[in-house]
């Protein structure tokens, strides 16, 4: 594939060139993956920036009716709007469903709206591998908001928080046991919780927990990049669309601060650092497990603590030992934890 030529028409909002691109980055073939740094370095040049949001919550709460009532409200009032959704993929087959265009039907027929499915890969924190680099794209290719939908598996979800503006926590009411459902994980990360299906007969259970949230949002050691009344929880209905104006609003609100704050800037400044880290320590595995006589002492190291013969932490600093002189990766700082 063509880097360059790729690149180009991502930036001039080419949907088909921009699906490609993701395909690419998304790739796991070597030559691919040179073909798409070429291409990233290339999109970076453009400048451009969206409103990232993070979106995570339980499974059945409702993230793909929320997503599309949300994405509608945003396309109706002139903005682009591009759906990151991840699937979570199969343990055994290594499979993904990746429905979410057909659970969002309406939304992905709005020109204006653009729906990715991507497949988790067994990747921890309910995010794909290249979802960093897919919202880049995204973004080069002039959306004005890229929400990111993640898998929903529960309280390890906070890695998307490390790549998005805001982060959105959506949860259901009378779901029982309200406060522990999702514990201070994650509850420390978000920045807005929503309680969907606030209509009908849970209307009074969605205000319930509203007020439940809300009260365990102020025992909370505030932030420092957070306004007065953030982070705070909000009923809505992704049905009747009661409340998504609102949610809309304090999003926004609450982007606006943080630029005029510059909490933004440095926010998005130590998520590229994080990004940068995160390769580094990716790549130095890939390169342990290509080299062959690494991979045969490994192995071997790996047979004696499994035979108990080792303890496992005694066998990773023989490891490391064996790639030379340096600090104790273990103990001092570095990029490896």
């Amino acid at each position: 594939m063509d880097g360059a030529a790729l690149a180009a028409g991502v930036m001039a909002g080419d949907r088909r060139a921009l699906a490609r691109a993701i395909t690419l980055v998304e790739s796991t073939r070597p030559d691919h993956r040179a073909a798409a740094l070429a291409m990233l370095d290339a999109c970076a040049a453009s400048g451009r920036q969206a409103l990232r949001i993070g979106l995570s919550g339980t499974p059945g709460v409702g993230k793909s009716t929320f997503v599309e009532a949300f994405g509608q409200l945003l396309t109706s009032r002139g903005m682009r709007v591009a759906v990151l959704a991840v699937d979570p993929s199969s343990a055994r087959s290594g499979g993904s469903i990746l429905g979410d265009k057909t659970r969002m039907e309406r939304l992905a027929r709005d020109p204006r709206a653009y729906i990715r499915p991507s497949p988790s890969r067994a990747e921890l924190g309910g995010v794909a591998r290249r979802t960093r680099e897919t919202v880049a794209l995204c973004e080069a290719a002039g959306f004005d908001v890229v929400l990111v939908e993640t898998v929903g598996v529960g309280q390890s979800e906070t890695l998307v928080a490390e790549m998005a503006d805001i982060f959105v926590l959506l949860l259901a009411p009378a779901g029982g046991d309200e406060l522990q459902g999702v514990k201070r994980g994650i509850m420390e990360v978000a920045d807005i919780i929503l309680v969907n299906k606030a209509d009908g007969e849970l209307r009074a259970a969605a205000q319930r927990t509203v007020a439940d949230y809300a009260g365990a949002l102020r025992l909370m050691r505030p932030r420092p990049e957070d306004p007065p009344g953030f982070p705070c929880a909000m009923p809505v209905s992704s049905v009747t669309g009661e409340g998504i104006g609102k949610a809309w609003e304090a999003m926004r609100a609450l982007a606006d601060w943080r630029r005029a704050a510059g909490h933004w800037a440095a926010r998005r400044s130590a998520q590229a650092r994080a990004a940068f880290e995160d390769e580094v320590r990716r790549g130095l595995m890939a390169r342990l497990a290509g080299d062959r006589a690494m991979r045969a002492r490994l192995a071997a190291l790996g047979d004696e603590v499994a035979a108990g013969r080792r303890t496992p932490a005694g066998a990773a600093a023989r490891a490391l030992a064996a790639l030379g002189p340096g600090e104790d990766a273990l103990d001092g700082p570095g990029l490896v934890p």
